[in-house]
């Protein structure tokens, strides 16, 4: 057969087998792959897909995409629904059908998230040399552009000869399946290569399980950890997406109910606990609660369990100033174990570790005076939320109004999607979750044009888990018209497989997120408005508003519209509109719904900072304000956490 013949069988007996709580679940690892063909994959993985197709399309069924950024984007949407145990291969060509798919590579492996890449790449004979869009460089002639994806990639790999192929894709698939090692897998298949036949042991395409490692904690590193604790007397936990991937939500409602210690929550965390939990104190740092920061302020244990601890979780290292804090890290990866020079890492599976943890702290609980904090600080948020939700302005409401009139017009069940722009900060403090895969903001790599894409991988494994018998779940995709004119077309995606894809257009005219950032740093909204040039200031900031009609540009994709109109009633026809979203057939296409908002009107202050350097010297007053407020915050940051 040949080497895409062969990569295509192989691949379509791939399986993950994950043990939770002693029951074994097992998993099509890859169930099904993108392509957009051009002359490097057309007459390799585009063959072996078609000849598989006319045989059985069980055997690797193949999925269209208008980009191949976006495809990835599907795929990183599905693996983080399915908790990493699937995902999906994407096939590629070669020149800017490879490089378009290195932002999708980055968000993967930033994210942690599994993705399996296939570019492909120029002839590994040179035979016809150079071919088209082959990138050359003098200085080493076989560099490609796939070469870009090394540094982007977990694992990278180039088979230049079919008996590469084994080893490229054993090792691989081992990265692919790895907790603490999974992100972007590229394996770079030259186009000559890929049409090349050879002899294939029948055992590469024999089925394959790959187990999930769940490594345990260190008997050592949990007395030391419990004892960490039992001597705290205001500690709080820092739960991140790690908890959801370990399937630990119960044991942590288990140690939170145990002992009184209340839990923050990452981007990546939120689900860990319901929002209305007594201890879920929600959102955690630059975008977080009132009630998370203030707690994290005087805290002398930070216990976080399967976070990465990136700037906007620790505020940029002011969020905790306790002189005294200490720092407790579980993570089954020990890049993020050791962050911050944390001086008690534990290596494991957060789901493992706690169950060590909560047998070792029994008879261990908070003081009354920390649990009183805790409802009055949650009591003194939700009061806060309430207010932004109900507060109401005309014509144009304000985005909080909308983040409200979205949870309330969802079932528990359902999905909000986001990414990028003012939207997952203000979701991250305010959205009430309710189930563990409510929430699904890719914030790590805070990609604009990730939201309409990754929903649609979303709720592809939405789908998938609803004809296993699971939860029947809707996916709403909250979007800015930033974000939507970055990458919109994976509609005509979501029209052609007739998938109801529930979109929420917000349309300010411009970059409302980076619109406030400016403003604050003493730039004056510079170049985030869009509006018409004025040519005499060569300024796009006080132009007339663009005729953009993204209500008709989604119409003449084939997406069914409901367009909001500025008003009184804005709220509860949107409100509405979603209902009857949901209301609508599974199988009849995507949906968007088109509300205007004003972005001048800003969510709650999380109470935090957000560390953004800002000019040191400059002629605008503002900047000098800006300077001035800048160096008051950089005072309380910290230069190590452990």
């Amino acid at each position: 057969m040949t080497v895409a013949q062969a990569v295509v069988e192989y691949l379509s007996k791939q399986y993950t087998v994950d043990s939770i709580n002693g029951v074994d679940y097992r998993e099509r690892l890859i169930p099904g792959t993108f392509g957009i063909f051009g002359h490097g994959n057309v007459a390799g993985v585009g063959q072996a897909l078609k000849q598989y197709q006319q045989q059985d399309p069980s055997i690797m069924p193949y999925y269209q995409g208008r980009n191949e950024q976006a495809q990835a984007h599907q795929a990183v949407g599905y693996a983080r629904h399915t908790r990493r145990r699937q995902t999906f291969a994407i096939s590629t060509s070669i020149g800017p059908g490879s490089s378009n798919l290195l932002t999708g590579a980055a968000l993967a492996t930033t994210n942690r998230l599994p993705v399996l890449l296939l570019p492909s790449d120029t002839f590994a004979t040179r035979a016809a040399d150079p071919v088209l869009q082959q990138l050359e460089q003098p200085y080493a002639y076989d560099i490609t552009v796939n070469d870009a994806f090394r540094p982007l990639s977990k694992f990278f790999d180039r088979v230049s000869r079919p008996e590469q192929l084994f080893s490229a894709f054993h090792h691989g698939l081992r990265v692919l399946t790895d907790p603490a090692e999974t992100g972007a897998v590229t394996i770079s298949l030259p186009q000559d290569v890929q049409a090349e036949a050879f002899d294939v042991p029948e055992e590469f395409l024999a089925e394959r399980e790959w187990r999930i490692r769940r490594p345990d904690a260190d008997d050592e590193d949990v007395r030391r950890a419990a004892e960490a604790i039992r001597a705290a007397k205001r500690p709080l936990i820092i739960a991140g997406g790690g908890v959801l991937y370990a399937y630990a939500n119960d044991e942590l409602a288990k140690i939170v109910e145990l002992t009184g210690i209340p839990v923050g929550n990452t981007q990546a965390g939120v689900g860990v606990l319901p929002w209305d939990h007594q201890f879920s104190l929600g959102a955690i740092g630059s975008t977080g609660t009132t009630a998370a920061n203030a707690i994290a302020a005087e805290a002398d244990l930070i216990i976080g369990i399967g976070t990465r601890y990136e700037d906007f979780t620790t505020a940029s290292r002011t969020a905790f100033q306790n002189p005294d804090v200490r720092f407790i890290n579980i993570n089954v990866a020990p890049i993020d174990a050791y962050k911050h020079g944390s001086t008690l890492p534990i290596v494991a599976d957060a789901r493992k570790a706690l169950v060590k943890l909560n047998a070792a702290l029994g008879g261990y609980r908070v003081g009354a005076d920390l649990e009183q904090q805790i409802a009055a600080e949650k009591k003194r948020w939700d009061a806060t939320v309430d207010e932004a939700f109900d507060t109401r302005y005309t014509p144009l409401p304000a985005q909080n109004e909308i983040i409200g009139a979205t949870s309330r017009a969802m079932d528990a069940a359902d999905v909000v999607i986001c990414a990028a722009g003012s939207l997952p900060g203000d979701l991250h403090k305010m959205w009430r979750v309710r189930d563990p895969f409510g929430y699904h903001v890719e914030y790590a790599y805070s990609c604009m044009g990730y939201e309409i894409p990754g929903g649609l991988g979303v709720k592809r494994a939405a789908l998938a888990e609803a004809a296993r018998g699971g939860e029947q779940r809707d996916v709403v995709v909250m979007v800015g018209d930033g974000s939507y004119l970055m990458m919109h077309t994976e509609l005509v995606t979501a029209v052609a497989e007739r998938i109801k894809l529930i979109v929420v257009l917000i349309q300010n005219h411009g970059y409302a997120s980076i619109g406030s950032l400016s403003e604050m740093l003493g730039s004056q909204r510079f170049g985030t408005q869009y509006r018409a040039l004025n040519e005499e200031q060569h300024s796009f900031d006080e132009g007339e508003t663009l005729p953009v009609d993204l209500a008709l540009n989604a119409e003449s994709l084939g997406v069914k519209v409901i367009r909001i109109e500025p008003g009184e009633k804005v709220i509860a026809e949107l409100e509405q509109a979603i209902r009857d979203a949901k209301a609508a057939p599974e199988r009849g296409g995507p949906i968007l719904i088109h509300v205007e908002s004003d972005p001048l009107l800003d969510a709650p202050s999380s109470e935090s900072w957000w560390d953004v350097p800002v000019s040191q010297v400059s002629v605008l007053d503002s900047t000098r304000q800006a300077y001035q407020t800048y160096t008051d915050h950089k005072k309380r940051q910290r230069k190590l956490l452990g």
